[in-house]
């Protein structure tokens, strides 16, 4: 098989054209590529990693999107293309390909600022004469939220985790502690993952958190977070921890620091045990953290502090869920509704 061959070949497993629900193989099609995009995306990768401290999760997106562009560019029918022949028109044929695979507006939209991004940095590398990208647009992303625990749930959930956790077995205890803090105090997942056990202040009850960006901000907690820390630190991590716990705060069963993906599942399970809860993982349970702290007379600028929001805009979000549900209320309980 040529090499354009199997450019095409990984090009089109990515973009969609393939049988069965595998995954698009971004790895194939990066490697396919030619040398001179091989290597444009290596440097773009470090671009956005250590001149702009970009998160692993967002290098990994960005870096993703352009390789399924660079894919579909290189890996034309009627001969191979390379970056210079990139333009608006092969922009909007490659995204035109991705809603025709299926893709959503959000992600036709990330995906259009992806490439946005791209094209401006190699203008600026001088490897593209103009920006195309400049005059890209995409359908705007539907702004909604998933469905959130209503209070009473939230309860069950956390006396569930302290039941569950009256037999003392270390990772019961770490459960419940890392439910009990999440919901306490809406952190992302991975900056719950990151925490070091030094970060927790019992004295004030606030944690610091390193969230996207690298920017560490000071979250409050409860009491009942407080003591399901303190009796996982006191009972439930000397008895996983390890050589490779270093001092990280939750520790997987292995004594290393727990993963992501696990802490899902703990969420995950969790909230199954109640009645009627939707299913959701940690960022439901932030999402819930949040609309309850409205709902609670809590002002929005506060709830965006504790969140980590860079612009308020994303804060007020939480605030139509609010008004929603108050009208749901209103139309099942007014006399005249």
């Amino acid at each position: 098989m040529s090499s354009a061959s199997a450019r095409r070949d990984a090009a089109s497993r990515a973009s969609g054209h393939r049988k069965g629900p595998q995954r698009p193989d971004l790895r194939a099609v990066r490697e396919g590529l030619p040398g001179p995009e091989r290597a444009l995306v290596a440097e773009y990768e470090r671009h956005l990693a250590l001149e702009r401290g970009l998160s692993p999760h967002t290098v990994r997106a960005y870096v993703g999107d352009v390789v399924s562009l660079l894919g579909f560019l290189t890996a034309a029918e009627d001969g191979d293309r390379g970056l210079a022949d990139l333009d608006i028109g092969l922009l909007r044929a490659w995204l035109a390909g991705q809603r025709a695979d299926g893709a959503g507006r959000t992600t036709l939209a990330r995906r259009a600022a992806a490439a946005r991004t791209f094209t401006a940095w190699a203008h600026r590398q001088g490897a593209l004469t103009a920006d195309p990208g400049g005059r890209l647009a995409a359908p705007r992303a539907h702004r909604t939220l998933p469905g959130v625990l209503r209070a009473d749930q939230a309860d069950e959930l956390m006396q569930a985790a302290a039941m569950g956790a009256e037999q003392r077995d270390p990772v019961a205890l770490r459960d419940r502690a890392l439910v009990e803090l999440l919901y306490a105090s809406g952190i992302r997942v991975s900056e719950l993952c990151g925490l070091d056990v030094g970060a927790v202040d019992f004295g004030r009850r606030v944690v610091s958190v390193i969230g996207k960006g690298d920017k560490e901000r000071t979250v409050p907690f409860g009491v009942p977070a407080a003591e399901a820390l303190t009796t996982w630190l006191d009972a439930g991590r000397p008895e996983l921890a390890g050589p490779k716990s270093e001092q990280a705060l939750f520790l997987g069963v292995r004594g290393s620091r727990l993963d992501p993906r696990a802490a899902r599942r703990v969420v995950h399970e969790a909230v199954a045990a109640v009645p009627g809860a939707l299913d959701m993982g940690p960022h439901g349970l932030r999402h819930s953290a949040a609309t309850h702290l409205l709902e609670g007379g809590a002002d929005l600028r506060s709830v965006q502090e504790l969140l980590g929001h860079a612009t308020l805009a994303t804060t007020q979000l939480y605030t139509h869920v609010t008004v929603d549900r108050l009208k749901a209320i209103h139309d099942r309980a007014h006399p005249r509704a």
